[in-house]
């Protein structure tokens, strides 16, 4: 393994004294030394393959080229394309990206953020729902404190629950959008395939669906309600678990597309077909779906321009700003998966 040259090799090959060496690598504002002096030391670095390390000039200039970006599963086609937003900026920018999974667990979140806090990252965004966790809400926006405390910037995609720059999805009026849409084309019973109790965006899109519905004087029975992980994996248990409760359903909402193509594939495999048996619609637009059959309904969120505006707005915070919160209205999509009953 080659050995790694230092700081100290480069002062030391250049004949100059270690503050001179980093001042002329620095390049920093008021810091500058003499163009022989530098010349000298730049030589000395490209002649011994010298690279800064990142660390050492975040103890110094307080962040560094790493944003860090958080998602519940990087599986999920939804954190695949708000990671490609983040990652479109940070080229841009000549950042570099980091990507942590929680797998839907607050401690895990804030172990990541902590990490984080720890690198220095210049940017952190935490891209999904919040918990309901005191607790661990607290331990967190500790962390996010943290952050800031050392010159870096965190924003959030989700509920506006931490004092950050916020873009919060509109779930409940999406969901309730949906649920009047699919009213509006005949359906009159309905089942939902929700995530855990502790996630506000399932229980926000699940209140939502409920409240649409309500606008139509229709109430969604509790039974109707089954409770999963927001992964492809629990909508085909979710489904399976409804179909075997036989209850008359008509149109089923799973609060996320990937739980929506878990519940088609359990669908198919018991010889249903959609719509023909059974509509279903989901809710995020993943670009998963254009290779679903039938084509599925669901309410669209511009997932990657999220990504985007996320890193935008951390790395663009002006000092002593108040944080701001962005609404993201979702557009609800008609499809195949839906179609109108006479």
């Amino acid at each position: 393994m080659a050995e790694l040259v230092t700081l100290a090799d480069v002062a030391r090959a250049a004949g100059v004294s270690l503050a001179t060496a980093s001042r002329a690598l620095s390049g920093a504002a008021g810091r500058t030394v003499g163009a022989d002096l530098k010349a000298k030391v730049l030589k000395a670095a490209a002649d011994l393959n010298y690279s800064p390390n990142a660390n050492a000039q975040a103890m110094v200039r307080g962040t560094t080229t790493t944003v860090g970006l958080i998602v519940h599963d990087i599986a999920d086609p939804f954190a695949a394309a708000i990671a490609s937003g983040v990652m479109a900026v940070a080229a841009e920018r000549d950042l570099i990206v980091t990507i942590a999974s929680t797998m839907w667990d607050p401690q895990t979140e804030i172990r990541h953020v902590e990490a984080l806090r720890r690198q220095r990252a210049r940017a952190v965004i935490l891209a999904g729902s919040r918990f309901a966790d005191e607790n661990g809400y607290e331990r967190l926006a500790s962390e996010v404190a943290g952050i800031t405390a050392a010159g870096g910037h965190v924003s959030a995609i989700g509920q506006k629950a931490l004092p950050v720059n916020t873009l919060v999805l509109d779930n409940t009026g999406g969901a309730r959008r949906l649920a009047r849409v699919l009213w509006s084309l005949g359906y009159r019973s309905f089942a939902v395939l929700a995530g855990p109790e502790s996630l506000l965006t399932s229980e926000d899109r699940l209140a939502g669906f409920r409240e649409g519905l309500a606008d139509c004087g229709h109430e969604l029975p509790d039974e109707n309600v089954i409770a999963t992980q927001l992964t492809r994996d629990g909508g085909y248990v979710a489904m399976t678990e409804l179909l075997d409760r036989e209850v008359d359903v008509e149109a089923v909402f799973a609060v996320n597309d990937v739980m929506a193509v878990g519940a088609m594939a359990a669908l198919r495999e018991q010889g249903f077909q959609v719509p023909q048996d059974m509509a279903l619609a989901g809710f995020d637009d993943i670009a998963t779906l254009r290779d679903v059959q039938p084509p599925l309904t669901t309410v669209r969120l511009p997932l990657v321009h999220l990504g985007r505006r996320a890193l935008e707005l951390a790395l663009d915070q002006v000092a002593g700003q108040e944080p701001l919160a962005f609404t993201v209205v979702g557009e609800v999509v008609v499809r195949a998966s839906t179609p109108a009953r006479n």
